[in-house]
């Protein structure tokens, strides 16, 4: 617990400062972590990071993570994301054929998925400190509650497993406690914010990014479990890897957006 704690206390020293600074600092910092994120799922799958599919969905992600101020550049050349995207496809598919099928179709397909899954999410994380950094807080507050609240509350009062095929040690009881939790940061935040969202709106949308937000847990537990491991990685003490800390952003900033709350 002393590990977790501290591993805890030194990252949010690195990386909310930053968050609140924001600019070029902050855009750095996602693309590493983005990409820190991404090598450590093509390790569960077993496919090398330095190989030639796992640069080229490195080189995936890094176009999927372009914010607007980027794809100008790209764009004063006649090109945009969607087709430079559709470009690094086809050569982690051509790959399939070069590798003469060592490496296979699903292979690929993990390639192009892992960094959709991974760069969507840190995506819409630029994008919401773009908005105003009250919404990066306001997204990462209540994923925060809700983890506790459903810590602390499975822990007390937890006796229906949620998923025990996925996560033995989640119930729902715990489930409805980090809704709760994540309602009432949210009020809280509103009080002392200004994000300009009706109240009644903020209650449900903050509902709905709590449930999302344990499905990302799920999601990439989920995905740990059907290759065998039990952390994403090693790089936070006590925590694991960055997947392992950011599961639950991957889901909720996107949904940020597309609830039109920034």
């Amino acid at each position: 617990m002393k590990q977790r704690i501290l591993t805890a206390v030194i990252a949010a020293a690195a990386f909310l400062p930053v968050v609140l600074y924001g600019g070029w600092p902050m855009i750095i910092l996602a693309y590493l972590m983005a990409v820190i994120g991404l090598t450590e799922a093509l390790k569960m799958k077993g496919i090398a990071p330095a190989s030639m599919p796992g640069l080229l969905s490195i080189i995936l992600i890094c176009i999927i993570l372009m914010p607007e101020r980027l794809t100008a550049v790209i764009e004063q050349a006649g090109y945009d994301k969607l087709q430079l995207a559709g470009l690094l496809v086809l050569l982690i598919l051509a790959y399939t054929v070069v590798s003469k099928n060592r490496f296979h179709f699903e292979d690929a397909g993990f390639c192009v998925l892992a960094a959709l899954y991974v760069g969507f999410g840190f995506y819409y994380f630029i994008e919401t400190r773009e908005a105003g950094v009250i919404f990066v807080f306001f997204a990462l507050f209540i994923t925060w509650a809700t983890d506790s609240g459903a810590y602390f509350v499975g822990r007390s009062f937890g006796k229906r497993k949620l998923w025990p095929e996925i996560s033995p040690k989640k119930t729902i009881e715990g489930s409805v406690g980090g809704i709760i939790a994540a309602i009432i940061v949210a009020l809280i935040i509103s009080l002392v914010g200004d994000m300009d969202i009706p109240v009644f709106k903020l209650l449900i949308a903050t509902a709905v990014l709590s449930v999302f937000g344990q499905l990302g847990d799920l999601a990439e537990s989920a995905l740990k479990r059907h290759y065998g491991v039990k952390d994403s990685g090693t790089l936070l003490p006590g925590h694991g890897g960055i997947l392992d800390r950011t599961d639950s952003w991957l889901f909720v900033f996107p949904l940020v957006h597309l609830l039109q709350l920034v």
